[in-house]
């Protein structure tokens, strides 16, 4: 049976109906893929070098999943404003690997590390320096810089060549050959820091740090590590400047009632080369002094009281003590360490001499020279 002509029409005419249904606007016109611009650029100075990092777009500007990502543009700027990356620091090649897909989770980080040359690091504390980065698609074409990032751009100074470390009993004696700083320094002062790394975790502590030509202008010992463990010893000479950031002059030169917002800001020179101190303890506790000897035993048991003056080194374990009679050989009287600078031997015969020496012991078991000697008789 053929199908009747006007079912034919209606049929035609439904199937436009529902394509037209289908159509939600008007066609949307190509993606450019241009990567949407990082927002998250931070930058760290240290000396010469300050480190940018950010992270990879995983966006275009219409929201789109990138799919090719091309070269970074590092972007710098004496100038506090910056629209366009007209200074360029470096350009950095496309990743070796495809972006992740935005919903993949957190986007890959990026870092570079700028050289600043020395033209462009003044004398002067309120210098600065503007960075941005600016991501391109494979066609070279970008949307516009990352958010801006500013850092003090005033010198440094070198560490002293010559820093050294030794290993004593009162604690690790550092040295160094004392720095003047520049005479043309506007607005900066300076001063060292000295920093201890653990070894084994590569965590660091501030050993000690001061004014420049100050910490004994040459010299400091640091008490406050642990022994037994292996440290590096490093130093640098941080410069310190009032420093008005960009985005506090743009407040301030609106509003002239703002506060004042100058901060401080501290610039770490380059590290000197790290000094390797093993701190092994083989340094004994101090010598007990004032070593007194007195008898006493009338009506009772007779025995000769010790005492002298308490060893406060902060290792100390105890004391031990010794006797000899007659010019005979020393003998050690305790089997434990004494814990107080006082003891009572009552292991006396009457009619002899004895004469008594202490000496300290420290938790490692360094045993101290003996003390100068004190004799008493028991009548």
């Amino acid at each position: 049976m053929k199908p009747h002509f006007g079912n034919l029409i209606a049929l035609a005419a439904y199937c436009l109906l529902m394509i037209g249904c289908a159509q939600t606007g008007p066609p949307l016109p190509p993606s450019l893929e241009l990567p949407k611009p990082p927002s998250d650029l931070r930058a760290v100075r240290k000396g010469s070098h300050v480190t940018l990092t950010w992270s990879q777009p995983t966006l275009t500007t219409d929201r789109q999943s990138v799919r090719y990502i091309g070269p970074t543009l590092v972007c710098r700027s004496a100038e506090s404003e910056m629209t366009a990356c007209a200074d360029q620091a470096a350009v950095l090649p496309a990743p070796s690997i495809p972006p992740p897909k935005a919903e993949a989770g957190r986007p890959a980080p990026r870092t570079y590390v700028d050289t600043l040359p020395t033209n462009l690091q003044p004398q002067d504390s309120w210098a600065e320096m503007t960075y941005a980065v600016e991501v391109l698609n494979r066609n070279a074409r970008g949307a516009g810089p990352s958010n801006r990032v500013h850092v003090p751009a005033m010198a440094t100074l070198p560490p002293p060549g010559d820093f050294s470390a030794q290993l004593t009993g009162d604690g690790v004696v550092l040295t160094w050959t004392a720095i003047s700083k520049s005479p043309d320094s506007t607005g900066i002062r300076h001063q060292y820091r000295i920093y201890r790394r653990d070894e084994a975790s590569g965590k660091d502590a501030i050993a000690g740090e001061g004014p420049l030509g100050d910490l004994g202008s040459d010299r400091l010992v640091d008490s406050s590590f642990e022994w037994e463990r292996t440290y590096l010893y490093r130093i640098t000479v941080v410069s310190v400047g009032r420093w008005r950031p960009s985005d506090c002059r743009r407040v301030e030169s609106e509003d002239a009632s703002s506060p004042d917002c100058t901060k401080e800001a501290f610039i770490e020179g380059e590290d000197s080369p790290p000094v390797r101190v093993v701190a092994h303890d083989i340094f004994p506790p101090n010598v007990p002094a004032g070593l007194q000897a007195a008898y006493s035993g009338q009506g009772q048991k007779p025995f000769i009281d010790l005492i002298w003056a308490p060893v406060t080194n902060s290792d100390l374990a105890g004391y031990n003590v010794y006797r000899s009679e007659a010019n005979g050989s020393a003998i050690k009287l305790n089997s434990e360490l004494v814990k107080s600078p006082s003891y009572r031997d009552g292991t006396v015969t009457s009619g002899k001499t004895y004469t008594y020496w202490v000496s300290s012991v420290d938790v490692r078991k360094n045993e101290s020279q003996r003390s100068e000697p004190a004799s008493e008789t028991a009548p």
